[in-house]
Formats: structure tokens, sequence, C-alpha cells
């Protein structure tokens, strides 16, 4: 694997922001408690799938108390309709529980405890950090990690490896907004079975491109 050169990382940037200006967080939430459990919820399913459940779970469980004290087949009910809806509304009221118990009900803004909380790993706690508290962060899901190898930006062959070479190689204030471009580059341009390159701004730079 080959990476580009460190002096050519702004010019890849700069033509993401071109192409993606619109780029953004795409689950809807009004606060962190609504992001945390979003982003819970996400997991290998779509953000728009997300967004059709959280309207009425968010108007029954306004915050970690209520979600704390729910019954778990009414919390399956409300998200059926997304994967894995089972594990996953366990995990959302445990995640609650522990934010009601511990936390007073407040969602930490500190990597090192949002990790604690159940079914929130590295990639959950980053787009915290990141979306709700404004706290440099790149996390890495399978878009990012996609997209960083095959243009060049990194040549790591995990997601944990990917973030480090991210940030080692982007400045800590592009770090948000970075996450932000390659996800909709890996949605929109850069699929993962036909990447489309002949509508990519980068396809005179990018080393996944067959030249």
């Amino acid at each position: 694997m080959k990476r580009l050169p460190k002096n050519r990382i702004p010019e890849v940037m700069g033509i993401l922001e071109g192409m993606h200006p619109e780029a953004m967080c795409a689950l809807d939430h009004r606060s962190s408690y609504e992001l945390l459990v979003a982003v819970v919820l996400s997991a290998q399913t779509t953000d728009v799938s997300v967004n059709k459940v959280t309207p009425e779970l968010f108007r029954k469980y306004p915050d970690p108390a209520s979600l704390a004290a729910a019954d778990q087949a009414d919390v399956m009910d409300t998200i059926k309709t997304i994967g894995l809806y089972r594990n996953k509304s366990a995990n959302i009221i445990k995640l609650a529980q522990k934010l009601t118990e511990d936390y007073d009900g407040i969602v930490p803004s500190d990597f090192n405890e949002l990790v604690k909380l159940p079914g929130v790993g590295r990639k959950t706690a980053n787009v915290v950090m990141a979306e709700a508290f404004g706290k440099p962060a790149i996390a890495v899901d399978t878009h990012v990690f996609r997209v960083a190898n095959r243009i060049g930006l990194t040549d790591a062959d995990d997601v944990n490896k990917t973030e480090d070479q991210l940030k080692e190689r982007l400045p800590e204030d592009q770090w948000i907004r970075a996450h932000h471009l390659l996800i909709f580059h890996g949605r929109k341009v850069c699929h993962a079975r036909k990447p489309d390159c002949e509508a990519c701004g980068l396809n005179e730079i990018c080393l996944g491109v067959k030249k």
C-alpha cells in the first residue's frame, strides 16, 4: 500500500470540500443524549433508517431517565424497522441506566468515559465528542476507512490505524470536517464495489484509480 505525499493532502481536502460542501452529520438530533442514542442505533444500518424511528423514540423517552425505565418490548417495537433492533434496544436502555446512575443523566464529553457506556465503541465516542462537544476527533466508519485508504491519505489495514494516520497527517482543526467529507464521498461517489471514478474530482490524484 502507498500513501500520497503529505503536501498533496490540502489539495485532496480542497477538492472534497468543493464536491461535498453540504457534508455534515446526517443523524437528526437536538441534544447530546439524542445524538449518542442515534449513533448507537446507526451501527450496521443507514442514518436514513435511524432518522425514521428516533422521532417516536425520543417522544416516548425524551431523556436518559425515561429510557432507563423503559420496557424493552416497547423500545423494540419502536425501533423494529432497523437492523439488530433486539440487541440495540437492550444496549440503549443499559446505556441510559448507566448515564442516569453514574453521570446524573449527563452525557460525558470525555472519550474514556464515553467508551464505558454500553454499546459505545471508539467510533461512537468520537462522533459524540466531535458533534456534541466540538472536540477534535475523527470517527472511522466503513466509508472513512475505505475512502482514506483507497485515495492514499492512509495506508492502514484496520480502522484504528486509519484513525491514527489521519490524525497524524491532518491538522487537528480539520479532523471533524475531514470525517464528514470522507463519509459523504464514500456514500455518493467512492462506493465500495463500483466507485464512480469518472465523476470524481480526485481521479488524477487518487492512488486507487487504475491509470
